[in-house]
């Protein structure tokens, strides 16, 4: 169990239970560390985890569909949306720009974005 942590670089430096030195420690470098969702802050309307946009159908703000959220990376400018269909295509994460709305109830992300882009 994780007893508590810290982001470090691109990483996190944990505390696991009854884990008290470096040879133990040792053992777990590189695992994959997850929590409840019940664990996860709450968030305002306009924020999403990541895990609630991988799988959202994309379409321009005319209905033209682009294919569906594959996943999200950090870019250090802003964060990219993946999204996979005909072709892939990566669009900024700039909500109010390029993202234009998100309804997670019926699954859709609208974009303002050129489809032959």
């Amino acid at each position: 169990m994780v007893t508590g942590g810290r982001r470090q670089g691109k990483g996190v430096v944990a505390h696991l239970q009854d884990c008290n030195d470096r040879d133990a420690a040792r053992l777990w470098m590189g695992a994959e560390i997850a929590i409840y969702r019940h664990q996860l802050a709450s968030l305002r309307h306009d924020e999403y985890y990541w895990a609630d946009l991988q799988g959202l159908q994309v379409e321009t703000t005319d209905g033209q569909k682009l294919g569906i959220i594959d996943h999200l990376f950090e870019t250090g400018a802003n964060d990219v949306v993946v999204v996979t269909g005909e072709r892939e295509r990566l669009i900024p994460f700039l909500q109010g720009q390029t993202i234009i709305n998100i309804d997670l109830q019926a699954g859709i992300m609208q974009v303002d974005w050129d489809p032959d882009f």
